[in-house]
């Protein structure tokens, strides 16, 4: 299915861009938002070799590369997801697989079928934890880090469905398959 993305939403990927590139850390760290696409969907990042970001043996900080990959798929994520739902960074896994010299860049992606895929199992009011892979290369094309990146998403608390209570949870019984959510017939002997 292809968005039609309103301009407004343009605007504010450029917006977003614009406060990411002056933002502290990411300066600090030489890291630049290259690009944001209108629907969230594609964000391309990347970091220029400095003398304040370079390790000990001459090469990027793993630190710095680190803070290159962080936010992003948390922030496209809200972006996509809208207001009702609570998104966090969870966990992160970095795998550091060659020395990174000259510029680096990551390119986040995300699919319509992926975003539709975790508003459908958030719709039952459980936390979903998508795992979702970034990949750090540099200027030879050459994988500089993996990063698997786990997020949190889930609706807020007031847009919850409503959770069973006590006595609607006694009258289930298990199926048997062992699926406990199966209603007892009320003309069945317990």
């Amino acid at each position: 299915m292809v968005a039609i993305i309103p301009e407004e939403y343009s605007m504010r990927a450029k917006l977003i861009r614009w406060w990411l590139n002056l933002y502290g850390p990411f300066m600090g760290a030489g890291v630049r938002v290259d690009h944001i696409s209108p629907d969230y969907l594609a964000v391309d990042v990347s970091m220029r070799m400095r003398p304040w970001n370079r390790n000990a043996v001459g090469t990027h900080f793993g630190g710095s590369l680190y803070s290159m990959v962080d936010p992003f798929y948390m922030l496209m994520l809200m972006q996509r997801l809208g207001p009702d739902y609570i998104v966090w960074d969870q966990a992160a896994h970095i795998e550091f697989v060659s020395p990174g010299r000259g510029t680096v860049r990551a390119a986040f992606r995300l699919t319509e079928a992926q975003v539709d895929a975790i508003l459908a199992e958030a719709a039952s009011g459980l936390a979903v934890r998508p795992e979702l892979p970034v990949e750090v290369v540099g200027e030879d094309g050459a994988v500089v880090a993996r990063v698997r990146k786990l997020l949190y998403v889930r609706l807020k608390p007031a847009l919850r469905p409503p959770v069973p209570s006590p006595e609607t949870l006694a009258d289930l019984v298990p199926d048997q398959a062992g699926d406990p959510g199966v209603p007892r017939d009320a003309g069945e002997v317990r």
